[in-house]
């Protein structure tokens, strides 16, 4: 199906857009009313991941609602950790809460390498978003990087310094690259399922890449998330790694196509180490959108220009915060569609 809108996509292959393209991460969920009505309705959090029609709808609500340039498939980073074995629970107040956890060979049998059957409900929920889309908007898919799945599967939970799973790679690196590489292989499977299910460009998500120090994060993230990229090919890939401003030279010699920034990043640096060939996006801080409009706008002309004819994607530097006003995101969004260079 064509694209009435395919600037993302352009945008990502470092084709000519006749203006900037957005969408904005965490666009779907707890910003918008609309979502918060869905998921009333519900046993909680899992229910609306694991239920095709209902992670369907809420991927549509910013489409609708805000009027981004692109959908993000509703799902959580966490499907492949409980494909792979480990069942997590979302807890409300305190986040993802694993009762079991990879921390000795011993517990590899625990876990398996994942067959995307088995996050059917994912590719299920992208075959129906790309129906009822109508070629509107692309359709993002994701994952999360394996660095950071490792980390919540030895944590077990979420943790502002994730020292066991740190731990592990310090004194049993052999076990960390066991496991990671059975991420790895998971990932690569079920990132190609949501391709051939109707994935228009995948995301990966390296959240807590910013607490590893550069030699580790090269041996035990960037090398698997190349291997990842270079694994999917028939749709372009994108990088976001938070906290990682030394991994950028890694990122623009992967086979990726975008580049992510926190809003902590400077984006004249990470031009000047990128260089023309890739694509870089966001990164807005998300804080400002608690400003009022006038600031909203300024700030985002301002983040525009910086940026200014490099290849670039708008969004912010980090996913949307819950208590956000829609209609500050939305002024981003406004501000940035009718932005003239």
């Amino acid at each position: 199906m064509e694209l009435k809108n395919d600037l993302l996509l352009r945008a990502a292959k470092g084709e000519t857009v006749e203006r900037t393209p957005v969408w904005v991460m965490r666009q779907a969920g707890r910003i918008l009313p609309e979502y918060r009505a869905v998921r009333a309705k519900l046993s909680g959090f899992k229910e609306l991941v694991e239920t095709p029609e209902l992670a369907c709808e809420v991927t549509l609500q910013p489409v609708d609602l805000l009027g981004v340039d692109a959908a993000i498939i509703f799902s959580d980073i966490l499907v492949i950790p409980e494909a792979m074995g480990l069942e997590y629970q979302m807890i409300k107040g305190k986040g993802p809460i694993f009762e079991e956890t990879i921390r000795s060979e011993a517990d590899l049998s625990k876990i398996h390498v994942s067959h995307p059957d088995e996050l059917s409900y994912v590719t299920d929920a992208i075959r129906l978003t790309k129906k009822e889309l109508n070629g509107r908007v692309p359709l993002i898919g994701f994952a999360g990087a394996p660095w950071t799945i490792f980390a919540y599967m030895v944590e077990g939970s979420g943790s502002k310094t994730f020292s066991e799973a740190r731990k592990v790679l310090y004194q049993q690196p052999e076990l960390a690259h066991k496991v990671l590489g059975m991420i790895t292989d998971s990932t690569i499977a079920y990132l190609r399922a949501q391709v051939n299910a109707g994935a228009d460009l995948i995301q990966l998500f390296d959240s807590w890449a910013g607490i590893l120090p550069q030699e580790q994060y090269e041996e035990f993230s960037a090398s698997y998330i190349r291997k990842i990229v270079e694994q999917i090919q028939d749709v372009p890939t994108t990088v976001f790694a938070k906290g990682a401003y030394r991994a950028l030279p890694l990122f623009a010699n992967m086979s990726c196509n975008t580049i992510g920034l926190d809003w902590n990043m400077d984006i004249e640096n990470a031009k000047k180490v990128v260089g023309t060939g890739k694509t870089l996006q966001g990164n807005l801080d998300p804080c400002l959108l608690y400003s009022d409009t006038k600031t909203i706008e300024a700030e985002t002309k301002k983040m525009l220009q910086k940026f200014g004819d490099h290849r670039h994607i708008a969004n912010l530097g980090h996913g949307v915060y819950p208590d956000t006003n829609p209609d500050h995101v939305k002024c981003f969004i406004e501000t940035i569609q009718s932005f003239e260079k």
